[in-house]
């Protein structure tokens, strides 16, 4: 399960990537194009912290289900979503200030900085989202629903596609930022409504006290694959 997740990681955010070069490359030019290839892999590297607790979360969350233990497995479930939250949005106010220095000290020239700082600002703002949409990933094959999974993650990807063809043409790279992390939202609000709302599900997100020690045990079992992203 954890291969299958860190593949659709990966597919996820080399197509998102593609998906901005194509339209900046065509609507905004090379100098914007290469400022997006510059910086989206230091978002590929944050947003695998959500993968992390994803994976490593999903492993403990399905040993509690094969024990029959439903309630313990849904609190898991909650602290694990509690974490990515807590690291996104501290991730986002780590990196936020200091882009310009992070995209000059990647090989950002002069004249690339700005559209760095631009399109980077934008999606490590956003980057809670890009987390909670590789965290639900690996739960949605835990709770037995892997279609829905494949088909929320083309739908992110559609809304993207249609927002960077309407925006990148009149904004530019902000416009590229947008759409990245409009459909990243919606990768990543939709399997949360439906985890929240939905009573048939093998996995129901409720509010527990978070288990603290456990967010430890996630973040361990799944740190091999945050090293292989």
């Amino acid at each position: 399960m954890q291969r299958k997740a860190h593949s659709a990681f990966l597919l996820r955010g080399l197509s998102l990537l593609v998906v901005d070069g194509f339209f900046v490359s065509n609507f905004a030019g090379k100098t914007p194009f290469a400022a997006v290839n510059l910086i989206y892999p230091l978002i590929m590297i944050i947003g695998s912290l959500g993968f992390v607790m994803g994976t490593g979360g999903s492993a403990l969350v399905a040993k509690k289900l094969g024990e029959g233990r439903n309630e313990e497995a849904n609190r898991l479930f909650f602290t694990c979503l509690s974490a990515t939250i807590l690291i996104g949005i501290l991730s986002s106010l780590a990196i936020v200030f200091f882009l310009p220095e992070i995209a000059t000290a990647l090989g950002s020239d002069e004249e690339m900085l700005p559209y760095c700082v631009d399109y980077g600002r934008i999606l490590v703002i956003g980057i809670t989202f890009f987390n909670l949409q590789n965290l639900f990933q690996s739960f949605f094959s835990t709770s037995e629903k892997p279609h829905l999974g494949f088909f929320i993650t083309i739908l992110a990807g559609l809304v993207n596609i249609i927002l960077d063809w309407v925006l990148i043409p009149r904004m530019g790279v902000v416009g590229a930022g947008i759409g990245t992390i409009s459909g990243q939202a919606v990768g990543g609000m939709v399997p949360l409504v439906y985890f929240f709302a939905n009573k048939t599900s093998l996995l129901r997100l409720r509010v527990y006290k978070p288990d603290f020690k456990a967010i430890l045990k996630m973040a361990y079992n799944g740190a091999s694959e945050f090293v292989n992203n």
